[in-house]
Parts: structure tokens; C-alpha cells; sequence
């Protein structure tokens, strides 16, 4: 992978990952956060997951991140990207779709402000 490729990957993570931190470390606490998505065999799911991994991305220094780091922001960005535009129809705020992107980083109603 090219310095290139790791610039488009950072630019469009850094574009569609739209939670503080803290907001996201706050959110991934909370029971709605622990509920939304697909569980394997009862357990965390595959976005709860992956918001603890974004945590991590967001908190490290951009020249210590990893190849692996690289691959999952772009599986972050083509997450968001599907899930935005399977937006349901009515208010949002409570819904499984909102909650579910939220565990990979974005909050819809950020963009509504």
C-alpha cells in the first residue's frame, strides 16, 4: 500500500468517522450501543467491536498506524457509505440504523445540525 493510498484512506475515514472520542467512548458504554447490530453467538457485535477499534485509530499518532489500521478504516468508510444510503424514512433519533452507525463512528444527526 502506497503513501497515497494511505493519505485517501485517512481523508475519507476522517471525512465519515464524524464522533469526538469521547462521544464515541461515551456511546459505545451505553446498553443502545451494546444491542445494535449482529451478534455472533450472543456476544459483542461485529460494530460494537469496531467501534473499540476505531478508538484506537482515532487515538493513536497517524505514523504508528498499521497496515491492519488502513484496512479497517476503509472497511469503516465502506460501512458508513452503505449504511447512509439505506437511510429508513421518519425520525431517526431512536432508530437501529442511527445507533448501529454510531458504533462505527458517525452520527447521522451530526450533519442535520
Amino acid at each position: 500500500m502506497t503513501d497515497d493510498d494511505h493519505q485517501g484512506t485517512w481523508d475519507d475515514f476522517r471525512e465519515l468517522v464524524n464522533m469526538r472520542p469521547s462521544d464515541l467512548e461515551k456511546w459505545l458504554d451505553t446498553d443502545e450501543s451494546q444491542a445494535a447490530g449482529q451478534h455472533q453467538d450472543g456476544g459483542e457485535s461485529t460494530g460494537h467491536a469496531s467501534g473499540r477499534r476505531i478508538l484506537a485509530i482515532l487515538r493513536a499518532r497517524k505514523s504508528d498506524l498499521s497496515d491492519d489500521d488502513y484496512d479497517h478504516m476503509r472497511k469503516v468508510v465502506g460501512y458508513v457509505r452503505r449504511h447512509l444510503a439505506q437511510r429508513p424514512s421518519g425520525d431517526v433519533r431512536d432508530s437501529r440504523w442511527r445507533h448501529s452507525l454510531m458504533n462505527w463512528g458517525h452520527d447521522p444527526l451530526v450533519e442535520e445540525s
